[in-house]
């Protein structure tokens, strides 16, 4: 799920008010690479934004309202799924843009910083799982191409196959702690590819 490893240059025309946002979450970004969920403190983020305590309290409430409002950036600001022309091509392209997320110093650090929020909070755990479910959503055409191209049985599950792609991804980085490198998601995209050609989606 691949983005900019920093919210600036990223945010949408929309003058004062999207600047303020663009640097408040800059800001709670910053705080969860350095302390954690459990760490992030408000008056900081405003302060390292530039902007008042008040303006921050009022529009994001408490420090889950800042992760929800930071991942929904995230999700929007995510690079649009790949069109290789072959499912192969595409699934390789999902595994090597997780690959790029959750390696990347700052974007993987947030990242981890939220699912370990995400065990404990429930609106951790909802901004996390919209999150996924964003991308998801944005990757499963490519399956549903390949259905209508015969490269895959009809009624492949999309959703499921791209799940399939980032699973054995995320379970080395937070389960194992193992090495997560291109082998390993070119081997996550293959088996996944290996399943749905099989069926196992349908």
């Amino acid at each position: 799920m691949e983005q900019q490893s920093r919210l600036a240059g990223t945010v949408r025309p929309g003058g004062r008010t999207a600047r303020t946002r663009a640097a408040v979450l800059e800001a709670t970004q910053d705080e969860l690479v350095e302390c954690g969920f459990h760490g992030l403190n408000m008056d900081r983020v405003a302060a390292k934004a530039g902007v008042g305590k008040t303006t921050v309290y009022r529009r994001w409430g408490d420090p889950a309202g800042l992760v929800t409002d930071l991942m929904a950036e995230l999700a929007e600001s995510s690079a649009p799924h790949a069109d290789t022309g072959g499912i192969e091509g595409d699934l390789r392209a999902n595994a090597l843009n997780v690959l790029g997320a959750v390696t990347d110093p700052r974007l993987g650090a947030t990242f981890q910083a939220v699912i370990a929020a995400a065990t404990g909070n429930e609106a951790a755990a909802a901004a996390l799982s919209d999150f996924y479910l964003r991308r998801i959503r944005a990757w499963a055409p490519v399956v549903d191409r390949a259905v209508a191209r015969g490269e895959l049985p009809e009624g492949t599950d999309g959703m499921e196959v791209i799940r399939a792609v980032s699973a054995p991804l995320y379970y080395r980085l937070l389960v194992t702690r193992e090495p997560v490198d291109e082998k390993v998601a070119e081997r996550a995209a293959a088996r996944a590819l290996a399943g749905a050609r099989a069926g196992a989606f349908t």
